[in-house]
């Protein structure tokens, strides 16, 4: 039994809900382009069908209101000779014969959620999943060709997955036409390219997006592929963030995925001496409070063993950037960002600006760094500014 073009395009429409994601391949010669993928997706303006339509290695995006989802699924199917519908537990793949199509059913092997499971776990609905189209990632090595998640890169995915679910729980129900975020110690910014399909390619804001970071090659190489893809507002610059003139415009968030020790204390002094009004950063390679504490009083006994010693340490460098948080006027949460068995760095410092600035913990901060002579550059900054 086959389906009209017509009925294919109502099959699509009406099973909206339940549909993950319809490819169209196959072109016949004049189609424009040799791929088309197209998902279902809540925007803020209504819902839509969101294409990615691929050619050359680069990717155009199109969004297609729901009205007018009929029409254009009708042109598609007159132009692409294999249609697969992916639904939650299956797949519908539709082959042309002669003016219609022939629908085969297999189980869906991407694995990806249902509807129902999405309108179980609101974060889901945007954050990427393994089998979406996401070109930069397979140059960054998280994703295969065929968009599977790379083994070895696992641990990262998950890591990204859940920075954007945490993004998601502040941003999603955003209702600005832009927004401008600064990345600190972006590496081969994974969470960078992220975070910008995360806004513009999926919740259809402008993003402009700064990635910082001290290696040139790197740089070079991550602009590179903002460039292939068309990212015209996603940047990246070689900078030394202690010391170096950075972007000092508007800017809404910070983030930071690992900015290495003192860095990400410059990244929280950059977004408090600015009031950014939300910060997102998970720490790593806390040295400096380790190296320069000494016994001084109730805190001796964990200073005994060098293991716990490190781990005290690292708690209280993140313990002291939260008190100084609030100090300048941030709602703050120090949250599990993942489990242990993926990263051992698994604190986020989360805050947004919500109040005035006040004293009530540095004092608490400066007695505490003069008894066990720590040093802690996110507290000397704040010193020295309450100083002026």
């Amino acid at each position: 039994m086959s389906v009209s073009f017509v009925q294919l395009s109502e099959r699509i429409v009406s099973a909206r809900g339940d549909i993950v994601k319809v490819t169209f391949s196959s072109p016949d010669v004049g189609a424009d382009y040799p791929k088309i993928t197209t998902r279902p997706v809540d925007m803020k303006s209504g819902r839509v069908w969101q294409a990615e339509r691929f050619r050359e290695n680069k990717v155009f995006h199109l969004n297609v209101k729901e009205e007018e989802a009929g029409k254009y699924f009708e042109t598609l199917a007159a132009e692409y000779r294999q249609i697969a519908v992916f639904f939650g537990g299956e797949t519908e793949t539709y082959s042309r014969s002669g003016s219609g199509f022939k629908c085969k059913k297999s189980s869906n092997v991407m694995k990806v959620p249902t509807a129902a499971a999405k309108q179980n776990n609101r974060q889901k609905e945007y954050i990427l999943r393994e089998g979406d189209n996401i070109p930069a990632l397979v140059d960054l090595g998280v994703f295969t060709e065929e968009f599977r998640v790379v083994s070895s890169k696992y641990d990262k995915y998950k890591q990204i997955n859940r920075f954007i679910e945490l993004i998601d729980d502040a941003y999603g129900d955003y209702k600005g036409e832009d927004i401008t975020i600064l990345d600190f110690g972006c590496g081969k910014s994974y969470l960078t390219f992220i975070v910008y399909y995360y806004f513009v390619k999926v919740r259809g804001i402008r993003a402009k997006i700064i990635g910082y970071d001290l290696k040139r090659d790197v740089v070079e190489n991550c602009n590179k592929i903002a460039e292939k893809y068309g990212y015209t507002d996603l940047e990246f610059v070689v900078s030394d963030v202690t010391k170096d003139v950075l972007y000092d415009r508007k800017i809404d968030m910070v983030i930071s995925l690992h900015a290495c020790d003192t860095a990400t204390d410059y990244a929280l002094w950059y977004a408090v001496s600015r009031g950014v009004k939300n910060i997102f950063s998970v720490p790593c390679c806390q040295h400096e409070v380790n190296k320069s504490i000494k016994r001084g009083g109730e805190l001796d006994v964990f200073l005994k063993y060098g293991i716990v010693k490190e781990r005290v340490s690292a708690l209280l460098t993140d313990t002291i950037r939260a008190m100084i948080l609030e100090d300048y006027g941030y709602s703050v949460d120090l949250l599990e960002f993942v489990d242990l068995s993926h990263s051992p760095k698994n604190i986020m410092i989360r805050a947004k600006k919500c109040k005035n600035i006040s004293d009530k913990n540095l004092a608490a901060v400066k007695e505490m760094t003069e008894k066990y002579s720590i040093e802690q550059t996110l507290y000397r900054l704040a010193a020295e500014d309450r100083k002026k």
